[in-house]
């Protein structure tokens, strides 16, 4: 970078602003490649390559390195030590930072003078070794290994009726199901032993949550009757033949119809729903539920009782290139569901949207405005938002996607990405100053945000000109 500064600045043209550059990254390697994408306007055709020293920075500063697109890594024969057998041997945080570039596909080259017999064949031995030590991959990672950085659209269950597949997918999830069952069974250890519960499960889909629900009671010794509610026919065809293979008799009521015209015949103790979207709200959940809550009795119970939002400030090449290859505004203006991988979050994410069920408002308001605030940890290139959910089920039973309170083993959702259309530099302690809207019309739902700190951008989607869910 100071090389190319010298040859501009040649020119007079720009050579007080490249001269800044070369100065600022004088000590700094990431620095030093941030301001050469910069100058090649965030190409996705430029890839770095690390040289590993004998000792390496922060863990925060190899995640930075993490979430950016290194394509390989250079290993000097002299960081290696020789163990007992005087075979080329890393350090604990070398192998660590090793396993971590394993799984991110990046290429090892081996550089220098052997220090051990038989040339630099051990030392390539030695770091395929280390591979072993890279997690197993279980149902979760199974599922989840096509899906990393892939952009998708998010599911707009209310639109479209849901494929056979995609149901078979979520009722693999073994986590989802047995929170929503320690949550069903919580709240029926809270009514009287002879009371007879109705309850009403709206959005069945195939039945997993009216069989939680079924295990739930058996399990709190108490007795229920429920409604399974489902618009999609294919979803009541499976749900139907359910009922008669299991022998569910009069004790479930399958009910085909969009729980938005279904009249009701009696009003639930216990509304049970699984509407959430890797947003908590963007698959339209507060709009069903408070229209649904018309079924609910007075002091009866919503499960899930809450769901909020979460967003932080997300660095990823990788992903934003994706969305610039689409070539149009509207890609810019589209959040997506990814399963985040070749990425680094600059900060804790913080939350912007609640909503409460029951929702007992006088007049109830779906909108929300909210602004948020974040103290860059490390210098970095913003890129957009990454956003999460938690969701309290009952009581202290909850699940939840946001890193922080992640529910271990669970794959329904996976993150969005809310991309910004110009990449914004940060400094150590900046603030990144966020804002976020959720509006509301008579025929769809959507969301428009902004970067407003340190640089303001563009508002992104306004009017739902390019994203919305309806």
């Amino acid at each position: 970078a100071g090389g190319a500064g010298g040859a501009v600045g040649d020119t007079g043209a720009g050579s007080a602003g490249l001269t800044s550059l070369a100065v600022r990254d004088r000590d700094d390697p990431w620095q030093a490649w941030n301001n050469l994408r910069s100058l090649c306007e965030f190409s996705a055709h430029v890839s770095a390559c690390l040289e590993i020293t004998p000792d390496l920075p922060a863990q925060r500063v190899l995640d930075k390195w993490l979430g950016e697109p290194v394509r390989a890594a250079i290993l000097p024969t002299h960081i290696f030590m020789t163990d007992r057998k005087g075979k080329p041997t890393l350090s604990p945080g070398h192998r660590r930072f090793i396993i971590e570039l394993f799984k991110h596909k990046v290429q090892l080259l081996v550089s220098g003078r052997p220090r051990t017999h038989g040339g630099l064949a051990p030392y390539l031995v030695y770091l395929q070794s280390l591979s072993q030590f890279l997690p197993s991959a279980g149902d979760k990672e199974m599922f989840e290994g096509p899906y990393l950085d892939y952009l998708q659209a998010p599911l707009q269950p209310l639109m479209d009726n849901l494929e056979s597949q995609t149901y078979e997918t979520f009722e693999r999830d073994p986590v989802k199901y047995r929170q929503y069952e320690a949550a069903v069974k919580a709240a029926l250890d809270d009514t009287a032993p002879d009371k007879e519960t109705v309850l009403m499960v709206v959005g069945a889909g195939r039945g997993p949550l009216v069989r939680a629900s079924l295990r739930a009671a058996e399990a709190a010794n108490r007795v229920i009757r429920v409604y399974a509610v489902e618009k999609n026919p294919n979803a009541v065809v499976t749900l139907r033949n359910m009922k008669s293979a299991r022998g569910w008799g009069d004790q479930v009521t399958i009910v085909s119809c969009d729980m938005r015209e279904w009249d009701a015949p009696e009003k639930a103790d216990i509304l049970v729903s699984e509407l959430l979207g890797s947003f908590g709200d963007n698959e339209l959940s507060p709009e069903c539920l408070d229209g649904a809550q018309r079924f609910l009795k007075d002091d009866g119970i919503s499960i899930p009782a809450s769901y909020t939002s979460f967003i932080a400030p997300m660095t990823s090449s990788k992903l934003w290139n994706e969305v610039k290859s689409y070539n149009e505004l509207k890609s810019f203006e589209t959040g997506y569901v990814v399963k985040l991988h070749n990425f680094n979050q600059l900060a804790t994410a913080k939350p912007i949207f609640t909503f409460v069920h029951p929702n007992r408002a006088e007049k109830i308001d779906n909108t929300r405005y909210t602004v948020v605030r974040f103290e860059a940890e490390e210098s970095a290139t913003v890129h957009g938002f990454a956003a999460y959910f938690e969701a309290v089920l009952y009581k202290d039973v909850m699940i939840s996607i946001n890193p922080e309170t992640f529910s271990d083993g669970m794959f329904s959702w996976f993150p969005m990405y809310f991309p910004i259309r110009t990449p914004v530099y940060v400094s150590k302690g900046d603030t990144i100053e966020a804002r976020m809207w959720r509006n509301v019309s008579p025929s769809k739902v959507w969301y428009e945000w902004a970067l407003s700190s340190p640089d303001v951008s563009p508002l992104h989607n306004p009017g739902g000109r390019s994203y919305w869910i309806g």
